[in-house]
């Protein structure tokens, strides 16, 4: 038997050791915790949600600590969170944009079902059997995987059977994305919305597809019938800063594959735009425009018309320096110069855009590319990229005989005249040579400007005319006179240089030519004179790129076509040159101002991925301008036939005595029951104006 004494220093001894062997293992083994890690932590939300990027608020903390975070990762704590975190760590926090889910599909149970499950409740097993039940493949399934995912009640099946998200609870964490099995729901921040363009795997209407600035048609139509103009008018901002001139000016081809003009008339979409716009005008105040944090990046935009105004607008709301060069005396190009006072009033084009500007967008005037700058003093001054949206300034000649004649202008040069109020003599007879959308405009305001009786001399048919037809109608209205298949010769003057004859030759229509038209051909002996004392040339526009010539050696390689357009990728809109971009009637000859619009955004996503650093390219899946083929109807059931919103105009003895605008604004009553009109169209679903019947012998199948 061991004595107590002996027993008690055997156990003093032995704790003695191990203490001592303890001592040593935790200096050879020690780990250190950096005590910034727990109060890192003790910051934020606790939620573990994972929509940092990481496993856990512990693991998104060490990340802080070690540098390979920023103080505000956590999306859920907020922008207080990152300052205490900044404090803890001794750094700035800065500021980023927020990130929020969007579910583009609003199908839900308006779309077919191919199939019937039974017991299966998860969009996630029923889309591993044969894609799931819907007939729409790239439909919502309706079952909320995403909403169940969602820990902060942000997600919600609505009444008609898909997920609405609740933006003001939404703290981007990315779980319901992550839990949507057919990748519908979206997780994204401001920019990447605005950089956003039509994929071929998109719930897009044929009205979206169509429309070259890729605006959320039946999104907007949806706000306006719910009294949502402000939401209206930010969805159409996202992907177009020109509500205003678009709304007077665009000859809306989106109405073109409109679906309810299959079984009625199109929706009036052109209008509706007009109506948000002319109320936000009329409100009295400007509505938000969101902008990305600065970045400090400087773009030099060469032009300030649609194109160039179009992509200074989403390169300043991606947080970029932008600043405008323009050579004319103000800003607006084609829509201040080339589009009539009665169409777009200088006071509506101006308030639009002062609204552009007063982002932060610097602009200088009277300022020409190869006379008062050049490539390289801008890359001198600190611009990283150039965008070039130059227009088409340069008329086509008709190159005949008298051209030179006093009495005799060209379109164009006629129309920005009279925008910048030169005084221009008016003949008391015109004759407008041409059939595209100029020309009307040259003789609508000859019309206005005192000209008693005006021709529109063309050499093929009203069919083949180029112009809008609803602009040809107004012409007519007002007094102007077609003259079809009438091909000019020579213009004949007096002793003293004045035109007062048109010679033309009478035309007959021929074989189709390369663009698909017939092709005039003359009818011997049919020459002509009509007694004129005033010509106007507006047969075909081109940009003028002879500042290539004008300016040093770096720009002169810079690729042209023999159309006197800029050589540019048609995907990214990049030139021969890796900082200059182009896009609008300098990229591709005289098109419509909203074709304008949509690539100047375009151009600015190529100019973002260039200045950050990032590879210049397109999505493969992007449309640009491709269709969807089964998006497209030959028949569509359940329309009842509604009328459409008529266009509210001036009366033709009041309009033509001034250049107050034609064409008015829908009234309230009118815009909601047109906004009614719209089918709410997705990918293949939409709303019926009612049910189709059941025929007996589909009972007894």
């Amino acid at each position: 038997m061991i004595p107590i004494q002996e027993a008690t220093f055997f156990m003093l001894g032995l704790g003695a050791f191990c203490g001592l062997v303890l001592s040593l293992a935790s200096r050879v083994f020690y780990v250190y915790e950096d005590p910034r890690i727990e109060m890192v932590m003790d910051c934020f939300a606790g939620a573990n949600c994972g929509g940092c990027g990481y496993a856990g608020c512990s693991a998104a903390a060490v990340a802080v600590v070690n540098g390979n975070a920023p103080p505000n990762v956590c999306i859920v704590a907020g922008a207080e969170a990152g300052f205490q975190v900044s404090e803890i760590m001794g750094v700035a926090v800065g500021i980023a944009e927020p990130v929020k889910a969007d579910n583009p599909c609003f199908g839900g149970d308006r779309a077919l079902d191919r199939f019937i499950y039974l017991g299966i409740n998860s969009c996630r097993a029923q889309n591993m059997l044969y894609g799931g039940k819907r007939v729409c493949d790239i439909g919502c399934l309706g079952h909320g995987d995403c909403v169940r995912a969602c820990l902060f009640g942000a997600l919600k099946i609505g009444d008609h059977g898909y997920p609405i998200v609740d933006k003001e609870k939404c703290v981007g964490c990315g779980a319901c994305e992550r839990a949507c099995p057919k990748d519908i729901i979206e997780v994204k921040t401001p920019s990447e919305r605005l950089l956003h363009f039509n994929q071929a795997d998109e719930c897009l209407a044929p009205c979206r597809q169509t429309c070259p600035a890729e605006i959320n048609i039946p999104l907007y139509i949806a706000q306006i019938r719910k009294g949502d103009y402000e939401g209206a008018v930010h969805t159409i901002r996202e992907r177009n800063p020109f509500l205003l001139s678009c709304g007077r000016v665009c000859p809306h081809p989106c109405e073109t594959n409109c679906r309810r003009g299959i079984e009625d008339e199109p929706v009036s979409i052109n209008q509706l735009k007009r109506f948000v716009a002319d109320y936000e005008m009329n409100s009295g105040r400007r509505f938000p425009v969101s902008i990305a944090p600065l970045t400090h990046k400087r773009i030099a935009i060469v032009g300030g018309g649609p194109a160039g105004l179009s992509c200074a607008y989403f390169l300043r709301r991606l947080g970029h320096d932008v600043t405008i060069f323009e050579a004319m005396p103000k800003l607006g190009g084609m829509l201040r110069y080339g589009i009539p006072e009665y169409r777009l009033p200088k006071k509506v084009l101006d308030w639009e855009i002062e609204g552009i500007l007063d982002l932060g967008i610097e602009h200088h005037v009277n300022t020409t590319l190869g006379t008062d700058f050049d490539l390289s003093s801008l890359v001198a001054e600190g611009y990283e990229a150039i965008f070039l949206g130059v227009g088409a300034w340069q008329d086509t000649k008709l190159r005949v005989e008298g051209e030179e004649l006093k009495g005799c202008y060209t379109g164009i040069d006629f129309l920005s005249r009279l925008a910048n109020n030169e005084t221009i003599p008016i003949g008391r007879i015109a004759a407008v040579i041409g059939g595209g959308n100029t020309a009307i405009d040259c003789s609508r305001n000859l019309l206005r400007s005192g000209a008693e009786k005006v021709y529109i001399v063309y050499r093929r048919t009203r069919n083949e005319m180029p112009a809008n037809e609803i602009e040809i109608e107004a012409a007519e209205h007002e007094g102007v006179e077609l003259l079809f298949l009438s091909a000019p010769l020579r213009i004949k003057g007096d002793e003293d240089g004045r035109v007062t004859h048109l010679e033309y030759q009478k035309m007959e229509l021929g074989e189709p030519d390369a663009s698909g038209r017939r092709r005039p051909v003359p009818v011997e002996g049919s020459e002509t004179l009509l007694k004129t004392d005033m010509v106007i040339t507006a047969i075909g526009q081109s940009p003028d790129v002879s500042f290539t010539g004008k300016t040093q050696q770096r720009l002169e390689e810079l690729k042209t076509t023999r159309w006197s357009t800029i050589d540019v990728d048609p995907n990214t809109l990049q030139s021969s040159i890796s900082y200059i971009f182009a896009a609008g009637d300098a990229a591709t000859g005289p098109s419509l101002v909203v074709e304008a619009i949509g690539g100047g955004r375009r151009a600015a996503r190529s100019i973002h991925q260039y200045i950050m650093g990032e590879t210049v390219s397109a999505e493969p899946l992007e449309l640009n301008k491709k269709l969807i083929p089964e998006t497209f109807f030959d028949h569509v059931l359940g329309v009842e036939k509604k009328n459409r919103a008529k266009m509210v105009e001036l009366p033709v003895d009041e309009r033509i005595k001034s250049f107050v605008e034609v064409d008015q604004v829908l009234t309230e009553p009118a815009a909601l029951a047109e906004s009614e009109r719209c089918l709410f169209c997705g990918r293949l679903c939409y709303d019926k104006d009612f049910e189709e019947p059941i025929h007996e012998e589909s009972k007894a199948a």
